[in-house]
């Protein structure tokens, strides 16, 4: 009977995996901290003899190489990966005997990469499990655009024909266990939920698998958002072949070396939960939760390469962090700490710190500037109208877009905020770390800058005007009820708004989100009382909301006749 055991890495968003029979096991995709792969396989009392790469993997250093070192494994990596070592190369449809009637068959999925390869795991001939890389996730694929730019396109659609393979030669019972897709940034969109599938929940679910492949690909490529910038050292650090790990404890520090390495200009990293640093820090230190994604936005925004202090609250936190930040490839902290602020600060110096507050307490502010961290694509989902927007990621080198007075910095949640406001403490900004859901906002009474399509009908009840900026063929297959039409193709071209709608509030809306948003900025520029429609006409009409059709737009033709201002 085979096993197969899942090796988190939360932190990250991946899995491993050590799958075999009574005496011997196949390691997929793993880490690089080897070690907790061998204690998997010392309690299930097999010996690994072979390790197994779905692809060079371009978010986290690879523990492969070491890992069939130091077990006399033989290292399958797909054939057409070039890398800088020796393995046993593997092609489509090779098999792989792993013990009595356990065999590993090798199937190539290109998309997340060009040489992406799936293993089916077979016990007696029949499929019971594949291992899916970067290729079939939970509801959705790996992201097909952290090669290279001009082979995306041709990846998206390799994508699509890889699901497509897997659906046609699996049955359904297949358990499905990719490697991306639990919070990493490698995943192209958002899990269908669970942490569980099959082939046949896929066919189901999986947005590769449902749609056409025009309409895939083409939201696949709309959805793809940031890059983490250590990417761009991953895959050569895994082609080259990752060196060995060192977790043992760094160099201590004292408070007098942690001032000079932070007057050098080096990074001094406070690993502690995010209210204990703003209660009280090292001025000019920084704080990346270790609770958090700390390896993913420490080595995002960390220069590649400058050196790294840590300061723990206990050896625990500091050995875990370690741990962590080998897998994205931070080897070893030019130094550390435990203990707290005061063990931390020099003689005659007292610790910083800075306010945090709540988005209720936000609204009752007045004068300051609002910080928004998120990504664009959760900006795009609903933001607070006339705050500054600069992702977490992108905030060190653009400080200087930042207007003086108390800055109030926010996430989705409280972390990246938390970094956020670290950030701009270390720099000499007043800041405000705002603690709190960003559903809180909107509660708080906070005006948004896109409202859902319930808000737009209860503004225009109100006496807002709903403008329509999408084009007349689309406004006559069917729009809102007493909606007016003003192509954004209109607006960008410097005509007005219909006369109904001049000095009144606007509710723009189009049909996904995107040119109202485009709209509502234009608007907003000429003075206009904007705000515009989540989702567009794809929302309203799921929500339920009446829809009318018809073909005349006279007002529209009107104003453009009579050259109505």
């Amino acid at each position: 009977m085979y096993f197969v055991d899942t090796i988190e890495v939360p932190g990250l968003g991946n899995r491993g995996y050590l799958a075999g029979g009574a005496h011997s096991a196949v390691v997929v995709d793993p880490p690089r901290d080897i070690d907790r792969v061998i204690t998997a396989a010392a309690r299930r009392g097999v010996r690994i003899t072979h390790v197994v790469e779905t692809h060079v993997h371009n978010d986290y250093v690879t523990g492969g190489l070491e890992l069939a070192r130091l077990t006399g494994a033989a290292y399958l990596v797909p054939a057409a990966a070039r890398v800088a070592y020796a393995r046993v190369p593997v092609a489509d449809g090779d098999r792989t005997h792993i013990e009595d009637d356990l065999v590993l068959r090798a199937l190539a999925t290109p998309g997340h990469t060009p040489h992406h390869t799936s293993y089916v795991l077979e016990e007696a001939g029949r499929a019971v499990a594949v291992f899916t890389g970067g290729s079939l996730l939970i509801g959705t694929v790996g992201r097909p655009d952290l090669v290279e730019p001009g082979l995306t396109g041709g990846l998206a659609r390799a994508q699509y024909d890889s699901a497509h393979r897997l659906a046609a030669e699996l049955p359904d019972e297949t358990r499905v266990l990719p490697t991306h897709g639990f919070g990493s940034f490698c995943s192209a969109g958002e899990s269908a939920g669970g942490t569980a599938t099959t082939i046949g929940r896929e066919r189901q679910v999986n947005d590769a698998l449902v749609k056409d492949v025009d309409t895939f690909v083409a939201e696949l490529l709309a959805a793809l958002d940031d890059v983490p910038a250590y990417y761009a050292h991953m895959g050569p650090a895994n082609t080259q072949g990752p060196a060995p790990v060192d977790l043992t404890p760094p160099r201590p520090a004292d408070p007098e070396e942690i001032a000079a390495r932070l007057a050098a200009g080096e990074w001094v990293v406070d690993l502690r939960h995010r209210v204990a640093f703003a209660e009280g820090h090292v001025a000019g230190s920084v704080n990346f939760e270790a609770e958090g994604q700390l390896a993913t936005y420490l080595a995002w925004l960390l220069p590649w390469g400058k050196p790294v202090t840590l300061l723990a609250e206990s050896p625990a936190q500091l050995a875990d962090a370690q741990r962590e930040l080998v897998r994205v490839g931070i080897d070893r902290p030019a130094a550390a700490a435990t203990g707290s602020p005061a063990d931390w600060v020099r003689p005659g110096e007292s610790p910083r710190s800075f306010p945090r507050g709540t988005f209720a307490d936000l609204a009752a502010q007045d004068g300051v500037i609002t910080l928004d961290v998120r990504r664009d694509s959760e900006r795009q989902a609903g933001h607070i109208k006339s705050s500054l927007h600069i992702p977490v990621h992108e905030l060190r080198g653009r400080l200087s877009e930042i207007p003086d007075g108390t800055v109030w910095v926010h996430c989705a949640g409280g972390m990246r905020a938390g970094i956020a406001a670290s950030l701009l403490d270390a720099a000499g900004r007043a800041v405000v770390a705002v603690d709190d859901s960003f559903d809180s906002a909107r509660a708080a009474g906070l005006p948004m800058a896109r409202v859902t399509p319930a808000e737009a009908r209860e503004r225009a009840d109100a006496g807002a005007v709903l403008v329509d900026v999408r084009e007349a063929p689309e406004w006559a297959e069917g729009h809102a009820p007493g909606a007016v039409l003003a192509p954004l193709s209109a607006l960008t071209a410097g005509e007005p708004l219909p006369e109904s709608a001049r000095s009144r509030p606007v509710v723009a809306i189009c049909r996904s989100g995107k040119r109202s948003r485009e709209a509502a900025a234009l608007l907003s520029a000429r003075g206009a009382e904007v705000v515009d429609v989540v989702g567009g006409m794809r929302a309203w009409t799921e929500a339920g909301l009446p829809v009318v059709a018809e073909s005349g737009f006279p007002e529209v033709a009107e104003s453009r006749a009579s050259g109505a201002e």
